[in-house]
């Protein structure tokens, strides 16, 4: 696990691949029931990250993911509603975000009366899309951000059709030859928020396959890690 901890009653982290009980391509921690793993090892390996965050794996919430812009109220133990981020004001309601090279994101408000948290998963398409936004907009107050594991701009080549509207709105220097920086652009869309405090933990999925599952490196099948995070 790899942890954040910002001003506030909350318990955040982001998983890497080990410490499950999946095997093969999902080996080990794998977090997706949809990519083809044994649902009861997916459940086990939930099960395994909730007890790192002192969480009931009974009352996690997840969406659906499809790189939208949309984020939802969580609802304890709902999961399947599509959209790609969550966010609870509710004590011990644990919510869960996914990715294998997109980006995992914490939110935390660090300012006011009540502690609320959020989980984003960014891809390409929500990033230009607006999702950071939204999830900031939709915390309020004062907010902390954390830019989990992601594909790093060693290994992301991208088209002209995606890295030139990155350069336009995030400035050319996320372009580095055919590959494009999302943890710069995260950290910018951030900013452009208002967030001001803000980590980046900046290990690449696609360079680090003891660590992390990478689609760009694998394809199909393999696992997905997260982002996990309650307000204590």
């Amino acid at each position: 696990m790899i942890r954040w901890v910002p001003p506030g009653p909350y318990e955040i982290a982001f998983s890497t691949r080990a410490g499950g009980v999946s095997e093969g391509p999902y080996d080990s921690l794998n977090l997706g029931r949809l990519t083809g793993d044994e649902v009861d090892r997916v459940d086990e390996n939930r099960r395994l990250l909730c007890a790192e965050i002192g969480a009931d794996p009974a009352r996690l919430a997840l969406n659906r993911q499809i790189h939208s812009t949309s984020v939802h109220v969580a609802e304890a133990g709902k999961h399947g509603r599509p959209g790609d981020g969550l966010w609870t004001e509710e004590q011990d309601l644990p919510i869960l975000a996914m990715a294998a090279d997109c980006l995992p994101i914490a939110l935390a408000r660090v300012q006011g009366a009540t502690p609320a948290v959020a989980v984003l998963h960014a891809g390409w398409r929500g990033l230009l899309d607006g999702i950071v936004a939204e999830g900031v907009r939709t915390v309020g107050g004062r907010v902390a951000a954390a830019v989990g594991p992601a594909i790093g701009p060693c290994c992301y080549e991208v088209g002209p059709e995606v890295s030139g509207p990155f350069a336009d709105r995030y400035g050319a220097d996320v372009v580095r030859g055919r590959n494009l920086d999302l943890w710069s652009c995260a950290e910018r869309a951030l900013r452009a928020a208002g967030v001001e405090e803000i980590e980046r933990v900046d290990l690449c999925t696609h360079c680090n396959p003891e660590l992390f599952f990478s689609h760009r490196r694998t394809g199909k099948p393999r696992g997905v890690q997260g982002v996990i995070a309650r307000v204590a």
